[in-house]
């Protein structure tokens, strides 16, 4: 517990000490016992009620009348004023106001569990960065640290910035990222983010962009941000409260002046204890009315649910995705690095005769030698050798089809069938039947020598993940990919995915979400997106729900995700929906218990059956309820 709720913890641990005590007391009927008695009761109502008072009283200044610190306020006072009157019990009075701090507490305490389930996330901000210079090393803010630079993180100490390492290895704990306690293995030559604890030997990074960049920066803006993005059911919830607390206050109002009226008019009352009566029925009428249930459990349920998120490795950026994703009913992803590992390896080479298998790949690796994509690397790989890249000249990029590159004075031209066909060569095409793969086709100076067979590894949980998806609720699995129709149909079947869209460009996968989105049931219906994060900024951006998984480095993943699942396990996608159902379930039964009970409740004070206990259970009682039921939202299981 931080210092305020240890301070509201003790201001109702006294004050309900001291009425107990006070309830024991035998002050008498004289007036200076009275005065006694109704002196200690006033500082019992002081010590737990004064800042309710005082943000009333505020509230009232600043002409925002209507909350539920004025319905509080109002109704203790009143309470107060006709014990005072008919030298009653104070307990009422003062009970309202000590279990309505006590709701207070539990609220408090709630928001700080789940706040400390995000600093636990928030704790991947590393304080300083090791600098080497030439005068050794220099501890500074990561935000001094440039571009280019060489930093030095020892064991336990936390990576600051994104970087590569170029001297050392280590182990690295990435569970304040992922949500998983398995550690990493890093050596020279790969590539590190920042956020991830060094577990044993002393690395060497260089930096490759700046910490206001970094991934760890990127994630805590993300998440700092989650609270601004509301819900709908949020946000029906306070217009609710603004409409609705006025109301009551009126119809409380109403209830007090009215009916004693009619009966002193008609000749029905007994004088003023008609009118106390009924402005008795008016102040348990203003107690059962506050909305504290809906208006502080709603919004805490979905903050309680994105901190349980967090702590499993979901980040999600705000409530309203949160409610989105628990109606997703279709789910669109993409094949390379979501579905399988994004790994690849060359598995066959097929070339003329009057051209060697070596040549082939090593025009391949060099026309492919600027480009940083998984199958461009993996033609480098498969080449082996270093490469001497003024070898190669006047590079073009066809967007989606290939590479058009001269190396060593011959054009090459290496892609995919409609890169073939952009040149002219479609009819030159043979490929023999058993292939499995990507195929990449490449040309010499207008000649067809062949083709290379690239072939990428399924990740392990990839076929249960699918199965997952199917139990969690969703209606449809389609698979969108830019591989060939063989691959994708091949990878499909042995993961049992319904549908399937190959050779697409980015463009077409969008259009692709733009037909099943033309294709839902009804509104209610979500359309959600997983990819990697890479390329897919235009589709996760489309769809109603965008997860980049395992995209931790990818800055465009980040910005256009609505979700961002800090690992690359694919059974994370049906974990994600189940946190978002579990967390609208208590949303709606929240709802309906507090609004419910508040209906029954309200319409016994009216008739004069409930007194202030039954006033206090159905404010202060249904809040602590629905608060610790939205505390639930918070736990997530390890499965």
């Amino acid at each position: 517990m931080n210092k305020k709720q240890k301070k509201m913890l003790l201001r109702i641990i006294i004050a309900s000490v001291a009425m107990l005590v006070l309830m024991w007391i035998p002050f008498g009927e004289a007036l200076w016992a009275r005065m006694l008695r109704l002196g200690c009761y006033l500082a019992v109502y002081l010590i737990i009620g004064y800042d309710i008072l005082r943000k009333a009283a505020k509230g009232i200044y600043h002409k925002q009348v209507f909350d539920e610190n004025f319905l509080m306020a109002i109704a203790t006072i009143g309470a107060m004023s006709i014990a005072i009157y008919e030298n009653g019990d104070y307990t009422e009075a003062i009970a309202v106001m000590l279990f309505y701090q006590i709701g207070e507490f539990f609220q408090s305490y709630a928001i700080g569990k789940s706040r400390r389930n995000i600093a636990a996330l928030m704790d991947i901000r590393p304080d300083t960065a090791n600098l080497l210079t030439d005068n050794g090393i220099e501890v500074v803010e990561p935000d001094d640290v440039v571009t280019g630079s060489i930093i030095v993180v020892r064991p336990g100490e936390k990576i600051p910035i994104d970087g590569i390492v170029v001297e050392g290895q280590s182990t690295l704990n990435t569970s304040a990222l992922t949500g998983e306690s398995l550690p990493r293995e890093v050596k020279e030559g790969e590539e590190v983010i920042s956020g991830c604890v060094n577990l044993n030997g002393v690395l060497h990074i260089r930096t490759t962009r700046e910490f206001e960049e970094s991934t760890v920066s990127k994630i805590l803006e993300l998440v700092e941000n989650a609270s601004s993005r509301k819900s709908r059911s949020e946000n029906f919830i306070s217009k609710f409260a603004r409409v609705y607390t006025p109301i009551v206050c009126y119809s409380a109002l109403a209830l007090a002046l009215i009916p004693p009226l009619v009966l002193f008019v008609t000749g029905n009352g007994h004088g003023f204890s008609t009118w106390s009566d009924w402005i008795y029925r008016a102040l348990i009428f203003l107690v059962i009315s506050c909305p504290c249930a809906l208006v502080v459990s709603i919004p805490l349920s979905f903050f309680a649910g994105i901190g349980g998120a967090s702590k499993a490795g979901v980040l999600v950026k705000g409530s309203n995705y949160l409610e989105s994703l628990s109606n997703s009913r279709y789910v669109l992803l993409d094949k390379t690095g979501t579905l399988t590992e994004g790994v690849f390896e060359v598995t066959g080479i097929y070339h003329n005769r009057d051209i060697e298998k070596e040549t082939l790949l090593e025009y391949a690796a060099y026309a492919e030698s600027h480009s940083t994509h998984p199958i461009s690397k993996s033609l480098q790989q498969a080449y082996g050798k270093e490469l001497d890249l003024s070898k190669v000249s006047d590079i073009e990029e066809i967007s989606g089809n290939g590479v058009l590159a001269t190396v060593e004075g011959k054009r090459v031209a290496i892609g995919n069938e409609k890169l073939m066909q952009h040149i002219g060569l479609s009819d030159e095409i043979q490929t023999q039947t058993d292939a499995v793969g990507t195929i990449v086709h490449m040309a010499i100076d207008g000649r067809y020598e062949g083709y290379l067979v690239i072939s990428d590894r399924m990740k392990a949980t990839a076929k249960s993940a699918i199965a997952d998806l199917k139990k969690v609720g969703i209606r449809q699995t389609i698979m969108l990919t830019g591989d060939s129709e063989k691959v994708a149909h091949k990878v499909a079947g042995e993961l049992g995915i319904d549908r399937v869209y190959a050779q697409l460009l980015p463009a077409d996968k969008v259009e692709k979400v733009e037909q099943v989105l033309a294709q839902k049931h009804h509104d209610k219906e979500m359309v959600l997106f997983v990819g990697d994060g890479i390329n897919d900024a235009p589709v996760l951006s489309r769809a109603d729900v965008g997860i980049a998984m395992g995209a931790l480095g990818s800055d465009a993943a980040i910005e256009a995700a609505d979700i961002v699942l800090m690992d690359d396990n694919p059974q994370k996608i049906a974990k994600a929906i189940r946190i978002a159902q579990k967390c609208m379930r208590i949303v709606y039964e929240n709802i309906v218990f507090a609004i419910g009970v508040k209906v029954i409740c309200l319409i016994l004070g009216a008739l004069g059956i409930a007194n202030m206990w039954i006033a206090i259970f159905a404010d202060v009682g249904v809040m602590v309820i629905a608060v610790l039921n939205a505390i639930r939202a918070l736990f997530v299981k390890k499965d």
